[in-house]
C-alpha cells in the first residue's frame, strides 16, 4: 500500500503531536480472533461484544445480614415485633410460608423470601424472648438488592476493543461466560544492529558493549500483551541484515528495530530499508528521541527507534504504543496529565518537547511535587529505572526554576 505521508518530506522537525495521527492513519485493526478460555483471557482484546444473559443481581437479594420481613405490617409504627419464621442463607432460600405477624433471619447475598420486600440489619434490631423487635427501619425496600437492578438480560455488558482486566474477569464469570472471542496477539518482531554489541554475561572486547536495547524492547512489548519473536543481534553484513529484515517481515505484523535511522549514519540499515520496504526518516521535535523511521516491509509495518536507551523507550511509549492498541482494536485514550512543583531546577533548549525523567511525590502539606531523577542524557538508562514519571516540558520551554508548575505524566501502560 503506498505511503502518503506528506509531513517527511518537509524540512524541519516534526512535532510529536503531528507525527500520532500520521502513523494511525497507516495501521487497521487486527481481524483475525479466536476463542480463549476465560481463564486465560487477562490482558487480551475482546473481537465482539458481550452480552448478559441473564439479569443481575439474577435474584432480590439481602445487602445486609439481618431479618426480612413485610414493611407494611409496622402499619406506620417506627417499630415493629414479629416473631421468627425461619432463616435464609446464601445458597440456601427460605423454602417455608410466611406466616402474618412473621419475619426470617437472612444473610447477606440469600434470596429475599417472595413475601418479604424490606430487610433490617441486625444492629438495629433486638432479641426479645422469641420475638425480633425492628426498630426505625429506612423505608419500604431498604437493604434489598432487585433483580437486574445491575444489568437486565440482553443488555451490552462489554464492548469490542476491551482490553480485559481483573474486573473484566469477574464481570464475565458473573454472566456465566466460560469463553470468548479475543482479537489474535499481534506479532511483532525485532532485533538490534551492529558489530559492536555482545550478548549480556559475555566478555566485553575495547570498544564493544551489551545489547542492552533488546531487553528494554522486550519487556515493553511483553507489557503490550502481543507475542514477540526475538531475532537476536544481526551483524553489520548487508546479506545478513536483508535477510533478517524479510524473515522478519513474512513473520510479523510489526518489525521493530533500535540504531540505525540517524540521518547521516555510515551503515547498511538504512540503504537496505528503502530497497525491501516504503520507509520515511523522520526528524522529531521530540527529546530524547528526534530520529525516527516508520513504514512497511512487505504486509508488515515497520519502526525504527532511535539507537540511544532512554530514546528508544520515549519513542516507543509516545508512538509505538499507540499503534499496538490499534492494532488490537482498542480505542486510543488520552494519559493522566497532573500538575506539580519543581523541587529540582531544570535546564531546558527551546526547540523540542521533551520528556525529561522525574519521581513524582507528595510533600509535607501533601501538594504534589516532581524532582529530576539525575542527569537526563539519552544514554543514561538509570534515569528510566528512577524514574516513576515523565516532565512534560513544551516546546518551546527554556530553563525552569524551584518551584515552578509544570505537568507531569505518571508512568502507565508499557513504563508501568
Amino acid at each position: 500500500m503506498p505511503m502518503t505521508l506528506d509531513p517527511c518530506a518537509k524540512p524541519g522537525l516534526i512535532h510529536p503531536d503531528e507525527a500520532i495521527p500520521l502513523l494511525l492513519s497507516q495501521v487497521s485493526a487486527i481481524d483475525d480472533s479466536e476463542m480463549v478460555r476465560l481463564a486465560e483471557a487477562l490482558d487480551r482484546v475482546l473481537a465482539e461484544d458481550l452480552a448478559s444473559g441473564l439479569d443481575l443481581p439474577p435474584f432480590d437479594n439481602s445487602a445486609m445480614d439481618g431479618y426480612a420481613f413485610r414493611f407494611d405490617e409496622l402499619n406506620g409504627q417506627e417499630s415493629g415485633s414479629f416473631k421468627l419464621a425461619g432463616q435464609a442463607f446464601a445458597g440456601h432460600p427460605f423454602k417455608g410460608e410466611l406466616p402474618p405477624g412473621h419475619c426470617v433471619r437472612i444473610m447477606t447475598g440469600a434470596p429475599v423470601p417472595a413475601a418479604c420486600d424490606t430487610v433490617q440489619m441486625q444492629e438495629q434490631t433486638q432479641v426479645q424472648d422469641d420475638a425480633i423487635l425492628i426498630q426505625a427501619p429506612k423505608g419500604k425496600g431498604a437493604n434489598v438488592r432487585r433483580r437486574g437492578e445491575e444489568l437486565k438480560a440482553g443488555t451490552r455488558v462489554l464492548t469490542a476493543g476491551t482490553r480485559i482486566r481483573a474486573a473484566e474477569l469477574g464481570v464475565i464469570a458473573t454472566i456465566g461466560i466460560s469463553q470468548l472471542r479475543v482479537v489474535r496477539r499481534p506479532i511483532v518482531a525485532f532485533f538490534s544492529t551492529g558489530d559492536e554489541l555482545r550478548p549480556v554475561g559475555s566478555e566485553l572486547a575495547p570498544g564493544q558493549i551489551y545489547d542492552s536495547n533488546r531487553y528494554s524492547i522486550l519487556g515493553l512489548l511483553q507489557k503490550a500483551g502481543v507475542e514477540w519473536l526475538d531475532l537476536g543481534v544481526i551483524p553489520d553484513d548487508p546479506e545478513a541484515l536483508r535477510q533478517a529484515f524479510r524473515t522478519a517481515a513474512a513473520k510479523a505484523d510489526m518489525v521493530l528495530t533500535s540504531g540505525g535511522v540517524s540521518v547521516g549514519e555510515a551503515d547498511y540499515t538504512k540503504q537496505i530499508l528503502e530497497q525491501e520496504g516504503q520507509i520515511h526518516f523522520w526528524k522529531l521535535a521530540i527529546k530524547p528521541g528526534k530520529p525516527f523511521a516508520f513504514g512497511r516491509i512487505g504486509k508488515a509495518l515497520f519502526c525504527g527507534l532511535p539507537g540511544n536507551p532512554v530514546s528508544s523507550m520515549v519513542t516507543f511509549h509516545k508512538l509505538v504504543w499507540p499503534m499496538l492498541l490499534k492494532l488490537q482494536g482498542q480505542a486510543q485514550s488520552q494519559p493522566l496529565m497532573l500538575t506539580a512543583a519543581l523541587s529540582t531546577a531544570v535546564r531546558k533548549q527551546p526547540g523540542r518537547v521533551e520528556y525529561q525523567r522525574g519521581i513524582l511525590s507528595r510533600n509535607a502539606e501533601g501538594a504534589l511535587e516532581v524532582a529530576l531523577t539525575g542527569s537526563q542524557g539519552s544514554g543514561m538508562l538509570t534515569s528510566m529505572s528512577l524514574a516513576n514519571c515523565f516532565i512534560l516540558l513544551d516546546q518551546y520551554q527554556g530553563d525552569l526554576q524551584v518551584g515552578e508548575t509544570v505537568m507531569v505524566e505518571p508512568f502507565h501502560g508499557a513504563l508501568a
